[in-house]
């Protein structure tokens, strides 16, 4: 049985850990790096979680998948001073501790995913399609090269992204029609000197921003001050194709605001456009096989923008197609 995975989030690297040891998995990332969103960007100075911040965990059997990157320093608490923050007032504050952690990767979000991916077949750079023939799928790249024939296909891309890559005789395709993600953008800032917070990170309402947090009071993160925010969906959405200057300009405006610093002399000043970062709560939930064309899909796009929906997502589907192997 050989099955081939195209995305290497954490959806996909949980399904290929845990479907190789019934088939010959292989799994296909676009990317330069495996993890997804649970990513970071790097810098010659600084480095930014311009994607997931944390994760928390309720499910058991996501608890268990973590044991391994926990007891490797991997995956380590944040134990930030948070605050809730209305335009530019502190409404609520708390400090995070172990009682209820807020994980991260350490030294960065990126190294969950490498760690995932250590022992697994990840083709990164490489972007695929597929086509059928002779009751088989066949992995195509940009180039034209055939990587091989597969039993089976999953994607476990953006719900749009698996919609144009899956045959529309996918039985679930209407799903990934319907699944609308949700945009972001995530503004970088790194400093030469601290700026004085009373907090680090916040939650931010009333405001074209959601979320600011310091990157920098992270575990195990370089000493140099980062600042990593996220614009509110609705903003994301109603200026997504605006100039990139623009959208910086109005998000420096934005965070200067709620935080009442100066950060316009940042020495490092970006932003990255997330087009698929979020999606609500869903009803109808996964696993989606179409055992007839031997094709799936997963994905934190089946049960919420969630870095423990995504495991879920793979988790629950792994299990079924294992049962189905059987």
């Amino acid at each position: 049985m050989k099955i081939a995975i195209i995305g290497a989030g954490i959806a996909g690297l949980t399904t290929a850990k845990m479907l190789r040891e019934v088939a010959e998995v292989t799994v296909y990332e676009k990317s330069r790096g495996a993890g997804g969103r649970v990513c970071t960007r790097y810098t010659d100075l600084f480095d930014f979680d311009h994607g997931a911040q944390f994760f928390t965990v309720k499910a058991p059997q996501f608890k268990e998948f973590l044991n391994p990157l926990i007891q490797s320093d991997i995956v380590k608490s944040w134990n930030a001073k948070f605050v809730e923050i209305k335009k530019n007032k502190i409404i609520n504050q708390r400090q995070w501790n172990d009682d209820f952690p807020h994980y991260v990767g350490a030294p960065s979000m990126s190294e969950i995913g490498r760690f995932l991916a250590q022992d697994l077949d990840v083709k990164l750079n490489t972007e695929v399609q597929i086509r059928k023939k002779e009751d088989q799928w066949h992995i195509i790249d940009t180039d034209d090269v055939n990587h091989g024939s597969f039993d089976w296909v999953i994607s476990t891309a953006p719900s749009l992204q698996s919609a144009a890559l899956l045959s529309d005789e996918f039985k679930f395709h209407n799903i990934l029609i319907e699944r609308n993600m949700i945009e972001c953008f995530s503004l970088m800032l790194g400093f030469e000197n601290k700026l004085d917070l009373a907090w680090e990170a916040a939650l931010i309402s009333d405001a074209d921003i959601s979320w600011i947090s310091v990157n920098s009071s992270k575990p195990d993160r370089k000493k140099d001050f980062t600042l990593l925010i996220h614009s509110t969906n609705l903003w994301a959405k109603n200026n997504f194709n605006t100039k990139k200057d623009t959208v910086i300009e109005q998000l420096l405006d934005a965070t200067s605001g709620v935080t009442g610093k100066a950060i316009y002399n940042a020495k490092h000043i970006d932003v990255h456009r997330w087009k698929f970062a979020n999606i609500k709560k869903q009803i109808i939930k996964p696993p989606f096989i179409d055992q007839s064309n031997r094709i799936a899909a997963c994905g934190d796009w089946c049960i919420k923008g969630r870095i423990e929906s995504a495991f879920l997502s793979g988790f629950d589907l792994a299990n079924e197609m294992r049962n189905l192997f059987k």
